[in-house]
């Protein structure tokens, strides 16, 4: 069965929360990629990057607990934990321009099998802007794409973007609720899959060509 928007989500941001490492400092995207935070496993220490100039973000808070002069890049409000910090801009952007930030998670309308990402359009249509995106995926060591694996039917992981890029050749790796995707030279690479969706039903709603791993296992959800 495949799962509900909301389910997907869930299972995107639980399974990249598995992929950070103890110690990273990690810039969280607006919308999906927030949820990421909730997810951490129990012993890894992971510090949050918002780009408008916060480190030590923490999990959404609690509905009614929120502190509105505490907010992420995208105006949503989130937590500090103790011993996170509030700086400029130019402090901000020189740590992510200066190759400090360990990994970054973004959302996108679409990505393609070279590794490209187009996550943001025309001002004043589905997102405003491409924000600090660009910086981020050129000056952060690893990339990774939350995003649901269709939108209203159509694939998202395509050929080639047609939506103006953000970045050339960035993407590192690709999370849906249905598969782990890495980017290689060569192409796309499915290392995991949802356990009732079959190889060829993935297949089936991507457009790009997609290789699969002699390792393929299941998702862990």
């Amino acid at each position: 069965m495949i799962p509900n928007p909301e389910q997907a989500k869930t299972i995107i941001a639980k399974r990249i929360a598995a992929e950070l490492k103890d110690g990273w400092l990690v810039n969280l995207g607006i919308g999906l990629p927030t949820l990421v935070a909730n997810y951490i496993p129990d012993g890894v220490h992971v510090t949050f990057q918002a780009e408008n100039g916060m480190t030590g973000m923490g999990p959404a808070p609690e509905p009614g607990k929120e502190n509105l002069q505490i907010q992420n890049a995208g105006g949503q409000n989130v937590s500090i934990l103790p011993g996170g910090s509030f700086f400029d801009s130019l402090t901000s952007f020189s740590l992510i321009r200066g190759g400090h930030v360990d990994a970054t998670i973004l959302g996108t309308l679409e990505v393609d099998q070279e590794g490209n990402l187009a996550n943001w359009i025309i001002p004043g249509k589905k997102v405003p802007g491409m924000g600090g995106a660009m910086d981020l995926v050129s000056g952060a060591n690893l990339v990774i794409v939350a995003t649901l694996h269709t939108e209203k039917g159509r694939p998202k992981i395509l050929k080639k973007c047609k939506l103006p890029l953000t970045a050339h050749h960035e993407v590192n790796m690709i999370v849906t609720e249905l598969a782990v995707i890495d980017v290689r030279p060569g192409g796309l690479v499915l290392r995991e899959h949802h356990p009732d969706v079959t190889v060829e039903e993935i297949k089936s709603m991507t457009e790009a060509d997609l290789f699969v791993s002699e390792h393929l296992k299941p998702m862990a959800i």
